[in-house]
């Protein structure tokens, strides 16, 4: 399938149905990541709770069967959009499309952890912490070339960091190319790649979503689309503000106080991520042929991550 970096996903089909293979790709990896008995264990909670995911089948962590650990899941019918400005669309769809996302995130964010049987599926509390020094380390293990701006960062994040908000399950890559659409109707029938989701920050997981509208355009087209020189009133579009404001009126969870913050930490944790993909690349583990793509997207986060932090007072 097009599009994901980290765990190479295939398509298995049967006389009777289709399904969905996802492994963890061969070689060295870094630590903590590829794990994919996470993703099969939370979307079986989700499923279980009627969210919209691809229904788990299967989880194998017998090498001899597929050479890695693998998950199965049915393949969802529908349809992905690839870019968030969506066009093909009219603008009642893309409306329609974006409070899907907006709600279907809110929900996610109202689930209890433990009711779902996911308390362990994370530390929670501390997050936004624990990841800017998760990513601080997994930058400096892929590291290919000096970036000043990740250095200051690195360096600032962790003195200058959102106060601690309720600990939900986030899902860390939530994006409209995450998502099946359904074939006609701008309803979502699936969230997809759960690789890095876990316990910890709703409104950080929130704020990398909103990331989307300020996002560095990519000239060599990989990466995360963007809204940028966009006109979102012409294309039914809410503006980042009015996004923010249903997700608040949604859930009473409000980022508005920090969200220089919450976005300076987003765009340095994709930068790390994006550069661990490079590092992939280097090593010879990268799993799709856009991953040396990845390399020119690094600085453009990074400098955008440190335009928030010094919109939040950094020098």
């Amino acid at each position: 399938f097009k599009g994901g970096q980290s765990n190479p996903t295939y398509l298995l089909e049967t006389p009777a149905r289709r399904y969905v293979l996802r492994r963890k790709p061969p070689g060295k990896l870094l630590p903590s990541a590829h794990a994919v008995y996470r993703e099969f264990r939370v979307i079986s909670a989700l499923h279980a709770q009627g969210f919209p995911v691809a229904a788990p089948v299967i989880y194998c962590d017998d090498p001899a069967v597929a050479g890695t650990a693998f998950y199965v899941m049915d393949h969802v019918e529908g349809r992905v959009v690839w870019e968030p400005h969506m066009p093909d669309a009219e603008p009642a769809e893309r409306a329609a499309v974006y409070d899907a996302m907006n709600a279907t995130l809110a929900r996610l964010h109202s689930f209890d952890p433990a009711a779902l049987g996911l308390s362990d599926f994370g530390r929670g509390d501390n997050y936004v912490a624990r990841q800017v020094e998760r990513w601080s380390k997994q930058y400096r293990a892929s590291e290919t070339q000096h970036i000043e701006e990740m250095e200051q960062l690195i360096a600032w994040l962790p003195a200058h960091l959102p106060p601690p908000a309720p600990v939900r399950l986030v899902h860390g890559d939530y994006r409209l190319d995450n998502i099946i659409l359904a074939p006609e109707q701008p309803e979502i029938r699936a969230v997809l790649d759960w690789e890095l989701s876990t316990l910890g920050d709703p409104l950080a997981d929130l704020a990398y979503h909103l990331m989307q509208w300020t996002m560095p355009p990519s000239e060599t087209g990989a990466g995360v689309g963007t809204l940028l020189g966009h006109d979102l009133a012409r294309l039914g579009i809410p503006d980042r503000a009015a996004y923010v404001d249903a997700y608040v009126a949604r859930t009473g969870l409000d980022p508005r106080p920090h969200l220089p913050v919450y976005l300076a930490y987003n765009f340095f944790r994709l930068a790390a991520i994006f550069q661990g993909i490079v590092g992939r690349v280097r090593e010879g583990t990268a799993t799709s042929e856009n991953a040396a793509a990845m390399a020119p997207l690094v600085r453009p986060l990074a400098i955008e991550a440190w335009e928030f932090a010094c919109e939040a007072g950094a020098r």
